[in-house]
């Protein structure tokens, strides 16, 4: 099911339920294209999610935290100017359609009322969020800025006058007159066809209400109240979610059910949402990582290369060896010789010469040659193994910017800058200030048992060798790039030790991959050599079990946790 008009009828019934009359207490804009605004109603903060996300704008009731950026943005300080205090006295919906008005009410400079629209447009590219005085119909400041360039019909930029989005032609469901479909069904007796129908007919009903719909009307004998009954539901909704789908009308009995539909699109958008955000704000880090692991790709295909030329030193070596022995024979001026090799049975060899040197000195450029190029095979050796941990080390990297989520990414970012693959910003106050780490995710097992995990190097230096203790047990996903976990108990149960393991093979490379094999080991048994790069451990005694890391699993004990 998509964000359709139906869905944002039953959320802005859910949300005038919750926050009615509640006032808005704290406004913060963590991502360029998304707000919260924190409401306080019966006694219960509410941070309610407005999103303008190209792919996934939305507005609901969110708990997933969140980390605002060092420094607001125009819009946060305007927003916060107006609303911050202000009375949310109704959210209300423009006809069926995809556009949520939250109505405020809150006071000028002189004292008297100045009536709000937070105007939420959930279009795709096109979404928006836009304050409005109510007063004047004039538009105060957008999430999004949209000029005569871009938009003939509506130009949604500060002091424009504010035109709702065109209307489509096609009848509120809510508003309909008497219809018995009977017509309807009889013109159109499969179900494809009849919910073709009924798209083109009502407004704000996405292609997969249409069929529940159409299904609804051709198993009922009273059609008007079996379409009535079906809208009936936007108040009285069925929250549930199977796999990539989430729904309000279809009762799956295979389908994970909620208590609220908020809930349920905080489940259903966390990773989606996250994995988008991150492509935003990690772009950057990103591009150094790409650009640095294609460059040590060609240096290693380059070594590679230039190992391979050195097995035929020996070449060197013997024709050297020959032309010694046989040196009589040349004579200055000669360009090459054919002699014979007694490293194979007297066979013939021919031999190069250069006419500028004399017999002794061509022999002894073969030598030299021999001599350079068994030098090279040990620094050649050398660097391959440099270069093949270089590469494993920013593919790791790679995999936890994949992994993070937005609030991760600063320690990526700091890992980075200590590793001197991104420039330190210089600070203006010369004191040294000590990097603050963010906190390891945590997880609560089926029996109660705490399971910490981390998601970026820094994170799991921190985590293994100094928040652990000796005795807890710690889980990697073996010989590939992934997150340390921490169980916080020295035995801990079987069902523990396979949850812990699913969370390891889930935040590693592996996650879409069956039968990913987990190491396990007490914490005591983890070391780390001196000089190698942050969250490189090197284990012993380990035991190993295999798990098939699900989302859904994952999702089931971040529920554990509230």
């Amino acid at each position: 099911m998509t964000f359709d008009g139906l869905f944002t009828h039953a959320m802005i019934h859910e949300l005038n339920q919750t926050l009615q009359n509640g006032r808005v207490t704290k406004i913060s804009q963590p991502y360029p294209n998304e707000v919260i605004l924190t409401i306080r109603a019966n006694r219960t903060n509410y941070p309610v999610l407005l999103s303008a996300n190209p792919r996934y704008a939305r507005f609901q009731i969110t708990q997933i935290p969140y980390t605002n950026p060092a420094v607001p943005t125009n819009f946060t300080m305007m927003l916060r100017k107006y609303l911050e205090g202000a009375k949310l006295l109704e959210i209300k919906q423009l006809d069926n359609d995809r556009v949520v008005y939250f109505e405020f009410l809150t006071r000028n400079e002189l004292g008297d009322k100045l009536p709000l629209l937070l105007s939420a447009e959930i279009m795709g590219r096109y979404s928006n969020v836009i304050l409005i005085n109510q007063s004047t119909n004039k538009i105060i400041d957008t999430i999004k800025h949209v000029g005569m360039d871009q938009n003939r019909y509506r130009t949604l930029l500060p002091g424009a006058t504010y035109r709702q989005p065109p209307t489509q032609d096609k009848e509120n469901p809510f508003e309909q007159e008497s219809n018995t479909f009977e017509e309807l069904i009889q013109k159109y007796p499969n179900r494809e066809v009849l919910a073709d129908s009924l798209l083109k007919q009502y407004q704000g009903i996405s292609r997969d209400n249409a069929l529940a719909l159409a299904d609804k009307l051709h198993t009922s004998n009273n059609h008007v109240q079996a379409f009535n009954d079906f809208l009936a539901m936007t108040e009285d909704p069925i929250p549930t979610m199977n796999g990539n789908n989430f729904s309000i009308f279809t009762d799956n009995p295979n389908g994970k059910k909620f208590t609220t539909l908020s809930e349920m699109l905080d489940v259903f958008y966390h990773t989606k949402a996250n994995r988008d955000r991150v492509q935003q704000q990690g772009g950057q880090l990103l591009h150094v990582i790409r650009k640095n692991l294609q460059r040590n790709k060609k240096k290693l295909k380059k070594l590679s290369n230039e190992l391979k030329a050195t097995e035929n030193a020996d070449e060197y070596r013997i024709k050297g060896e020959v032309l010694t022995t046989y040196l009589y024979q040349i004579k200055r001026g000669m360009t090459k010789i054919t002699l014979p090799n007694f490293y194979d049975n007297n066979k013939e060899i021919t031999i190069s010469l250069s006419n500028q040197l004399s017999p002794s000195q061509n022999a002894q450029k073969y030598f030299k040659k021999y001599q350079k190029l068994k030098n090279a095979v040990t620094f050649v050796n050398e660097q391959m193994e440099l270069t093949k941990k270089e590469v494993a080390y920013l593919e790791e990297i790679q995999t936890q910017i994949e992994l993070a989520t937005p609030a991760d990414l600063d320690d990526i970012k700091t890992e980075l800058q200590q590793e001197g693959y991104i420039k330190k910003k210089q600070q203006k106050s010369k004191r040294s200030s000590r990097v603050k780490i963010n906190k390891p995710e945590s997880f609560i097992a089926s029996d109660g048992t705490e399971i910490l995990v981390g998601k970026n190097n820094l994170q799991n230096e921190k985590l293994t060798l100094h928040t652990a203790k000796k005795t807890d047990i710690w889980l990697h996903a073996k010989n590939i790039p992934g997150s340390h976990v921490i169980i916080k108990s020295n035995n801990p149960s079987d069902e523990t030790l396979f949850e812990a393991a699913m969370l390891a093979a889930y935040f590693s490379k592996f996650r879409s991959s069956a039968n990913v094999p987990i190491d396990y080991v007490q914490v005591k048994n983890i070391h780390k050599p001196n000089g190698s790069k942050p969250g490189f451990v090197i284990y012993e005694g380990q035991k190993t079990l295999t798990v098939t890391p699900t989302e859904d699993f994952v999702l089931e004990l971040r529920q554990n946790k509230k």
